[in-house]
This record gives structure tokens, C-alpha cells and sequence, in this order.
């Protein structure tokens, strides 16, 4: 009996410090319980069956609320309650941000052998974000990432990466996107578009992006979090390398997909250590 519910960020982490409060359909409140490390609440409080507003509140995130059916039972399954960043439906202030690769991720999936993923990420990397003081539209991102510095968690595997028959790190040690507009998908989802530099070949690039917020970091400084996603087809970047199994299936994806935390901080440079 009681309330269950897990209380997650858009980028599916846990909210440990949540509160969940459920009123009655008259406003008053009949239950309160906080979330655990894991951000699950299970509270064992026998409900009245009927209907019920549930509200999720925690420091630094913007409310959220829903409505609950109890059961004869004197359940109310929640589920998965997800609560963005507050201020999270602005981008940040305008100005120059600086990408802070130690608290940022670069990665890539592809297909292997038509069954599971390997994945895979770039350690080194720089970028920068300029947000427009007028028109946000305008604001414009640039990143250059060091192709050799791919990480598949095999060195056999990566040094194949590196190789002519996919990065050609020799030829080509520098993976380039700039931005070249920037368009509005909802409250706190945009598209960048830009031209990828990979393997050569510069072709256009959107970027699927969701702005998670704006906060203040331990060392005095200000940072904004995002998250994007895109993906992309090697045959589009000349990499055209694969290997035919016996079945037919290949044992590599044609497709990547590519997932980026950014965290940036504000300002033309990052903090000395």
C-alpha cells in the first residue's frame, strides 16, 4: 500500500533530495515523503482510493505536477516523474562559454555485428559557445576534437579506428563542427545546425539539443549544461570499410549515433586549476 514513484533529471540521474506531497482533490495534504539516494520514494502510507494531485519539488528544479488515481488497493503508482533544471525554458546569459572537457562527454554507438553496441568516446577535445545578446538564432558553436584520441576500451579495436579504413588520423587529426544557425523545438529543446569536418568530408549536421540549465559551480564561476544527440552515416564521410559475415550481416553499423554532455562554463577560458 502507499506511493511509489522515481524521481529522475531529463538526463535520467537520479533527484535524491525530492519531495513529493499529495493533496486531496479538496488541497489538502495528505502524504509527504522524500526520495531516497536513488531518487525512488516508497512511502507505505494506506490512501483513501480516489483521485489525487501529486507535486514534485526539489532545490533547483522547476515544479512538477500530476495527477494520481489510488486504487481499492490503497496504491498510487507514480511511475517516473521528470523534472527539469529551473530557468531551464531560457538559454543561458548571453555571451562567451567555454567547454569544460573534464566535466564533458563526447561519445559514439555503432552497431556490431547486428546484435549489440560498441561504444565508444574522444578524449580530447575543445569547444566554444557564443549565445547572441538579441537574436539567440544567432549564437553560434564551434568544437575541434583530436580524432586520435578515440577510446573503444580496446587498443586493437582503436588502432583500427585510427587507421585508414576509418579516421585516417594521419591525413585527418582534427574532426571540426561549427554552427551555422540555430532553431527554437519546444520550451527547452533546439536545433543546431551546422557542418561537420570528419574524415575530410564537411557536410551539414543538425544537432538535436536540450538546454538541462544554468547553475553555479564550486569555484566561483557560473556553468550551463546540455545535452545533444545526432547521427550519422559513415558512408556519408567516405569511411566505407566493413566486413561481410558468412550470414551476410555486417559487422559493422552503417549508422553512429552520437551522444554529447557538454558542461560550459561561462566566460573566454576555463578556471585555473
Amino acid at each position: 500500500m502507499g506511493l511509489t514513484a522515481r524521481i529522475r533529471t531529463r538526463d535520467g540521474w537520479a533527484v535524491s533530495h525530492a519531495v513529493v506531497t499529495v493533496t486531496d482533490m479538496t488541497g489538502t495534504q495528505v502524504l509527504r515523503a522524500e526520495a531516497d539516494a536513488e531518487g525512488a520514494v516508497r512511502d507505505t502510507t494506506p490512501l483513501a482510493p480516489g483521485a489525487y494531485t501529486v507535486i514534485v519539488t526539489a532545490v533547483g528544479y522547476a515544479p512538477a505536477a500530476s495527477s494520481a488515481i489510488v486504487t481499492a488497493g490503497g496504491r498510487a503508482e507514480v511511475g517516473t516523474v521528470t523534472l527539469a533544471r529551473q530557468g531551464g525554458t531560457e538559454l543561458p546569459p548571453p555571451g562567451p562559454w567555454t567547454v569544460d572537457p573534464a566535466h564533458s562527454s563526447v561519445a559514439a554507438v555503432a552497431q556490431h555485428l547486428g546484435i549489440s553496441s560498441v561504444h565508444g568516446r574522444f578524449t580530447q577535445f575543445a569547444g566554444t559557445v557564443e549565445i547572441a545578446p538579441d537574436d539567440v538564432t544567432k549564437s553560434r558553436v564551434e568544437a575541434v576534437i583530436q580524432a586520435a584520441s578515440i577510446d573503444t576500451g580496446n587498443g586493437m579495436r582503436d588502432t583500427h579506428l585510427r587507421s585508414a579504413d576509418f579516421l585516417d588520423v594521419e591525413r585527418f587529426p582534427e574532426i571540426t563542427y561549427r554552427s551555422t544557425g540555430l532553431s527554437q523545438a519546444g520550451s527547452d529543446r533546439w536545433t543546431v545546425h551546422g557542418e561537420l569536418g570528419l574524415h575530410g568530408v564537411v557536410r551539414p549536421v543538425d544537432l538535436d539539443l536540450a538546454y538541462l540549465g544554468t547553475g553555479a559551480d564550486p569555484w566561483g564561476g557560473t556553468r550551463a549544461a546540455f545535452r545533444a544527440t545526432t547521427e550519422l552515416r559513415r558512408e556519408d564521410f567516405a569511411m566505407n570499410y566493413n566486413q561481410v559475415l558468412q550470414a551476410g550481416i555486417a559487422a559493422i553499423g552503417t549508422t553512429l549515433r552520437v551522444e554529447l554532455d557538454i558542461q560550459a562554463v561561462q566566460g573566454e577560458s576555463l578556471p585555473a586549476a
